[in-house]
């Protein structure tokens, strides 16, 4: 099938909605066949719109990564949000605090000042905050690193004023979260503390997260659009990718070299697990193409393996190898449905990152 442009300037993210439609409802059918909570991750598109689609569809809830996420989602009527990340500091306690005055709020914990942090945004919104304790289970990100710790925390909470203990996290869903989460459930229960919730995440695992007894919910961000990292671990295919970005190509300096409009400001530097030898995207219209270098606003294409080679001023396609990055490189993304009129939409919670 011939490739037809659909943005009119370069470089843009353009997004099949189809697509997106078949991603989100094939995570959904997957929660719901096996009696999981879907809490979608809103970093990969951070567009209050998309996020709302997914709670039509059933999800629970969303998450967020950062405060700046939830205040966007928040202020789109959204109201049942965790946040994955560990807030520490009086500053991020008084933002905290004021939006648990506004919605049902979640946070993770997995240090005794993130609780502390948490307790004093709860003091001042005279609300109350669910807490989870992040666990490390094999992704050597953060989280506690035993059962004994997580018990520790969760005795923080109930001695603290405004905090409910709600269960334990982790990210990603590694191969040491079945005996965490076998042990911390016996110890736990030994104290006759419940464990309400027993969340995991990441797109690559997620439709194994049933296997792992105990687990409650599942918190996917990258499968709306899916990426080439996706592809390359297994847990989508090509035709699952929804956004690609177009670009240009600017110049052809030699026979064996383009240059497209598309660098490290539009694509970012984010390689796959294969290695620079794979370059920074896919062209999946010249699949032996390999983007070898990025500037700023420089794509660097070795076409020394390629039968058929783009020529100057052609607009070709690249898959990213990481769809989250290059979502928040770009103020708008034209969003596409077969037999229906294009639509530019803006990426509003774009740089929220504090």
């Amino acid at each position: 099938m011939i490739f037809q442009p659909r943005a009119d300037d370069t470089p843009m993210p353009v997004v099949d909605l189809a697509i997106v439609e078949a991603n989100l409802k094939r995570m959904q059918a997957y929660c719901d066949s096996h009696g999981l909570k879907l809490r979608p991750h809103i970093k990969t598109h951070k567009m209050p719109g998309l996020a709302k689609w997914q709670l039509d569809l059933g999800a629970v809830g969303i998450t967020c990564q950062k405060l700046g996420e939830a205040e966007i989602m928040i202020d789109a009527g959204i109201t049942d949000i965790l946040i994955s990340y560990p807030l520490i500091g009086p500053v991020k306690a008084a933002r905290l605090a004021g939006l648990a005055r506004r919605a049902t709020l979640a946070v993770v914990a997995d240090s005794p000042l993130a609780v502390d942090t948490a307790a004093e945004a709860a003091r001042a919104a005279g609300a109350t905050i669910r807490v989870l304790v992040e666990f490390e289970s094999g992704g050597r990100r953060a989280g506690v690193a035993s059962p004994a710790d997580a018990l520790a925390l969760a005795h923080r909470m109930g001695a603290a004023s405004g905090l409910t203990f709600g269960g334990l996290m982790t990210y990603p869903l590694g191969p040491e979260a079945a005996a965490f989460i076998a042990e911390a459930k016996a110890l736990f229960a030994a104290e006759g503390i419940a464990v309400p919730e027993i969340s995991a995440g990441g797109t690559p695992r997620a439709f194994h997260a049933h296997e792992v007894p105990g687990v409650t919910e599942l918190r996917v961000g990258t499968y709306i659009y899916n990426d080439r990292n996706t592809i390359d671990q297994g847990a989508a295919s090509l035709d699952d990718c929804a956004l690609h970005i177009e670009a240009t190509v600017v110049s052809r300096p030699t026979a064996d070299r383009a240059i497209i409009d598309a660098g490290s400001k539009s694509l970012s530097s984010d390689l796959t697990p294969g290695g620079p030898a794979r370059g920074y995207g896919l062209m999946p219209d010249y699949p032996e193409a390999v983007i070898v270098k990025l500037n700023e606003e420089h794509g660097i294409v070795d076409l020394s393996a390629c039968a058929r080679r783009p020529e100057i001023g052609e607009t070709v396609r690249i898959i990213p190898n990481h769809v989250c990055v290059v979502v928040n490189l770009h103020d708008e993304i034209l969003m596409t449905r077969p037999g229906a009129p294009d639509v530019t939409m803006p990426v509003d919670a774009r740089g929220r990152s504090r």
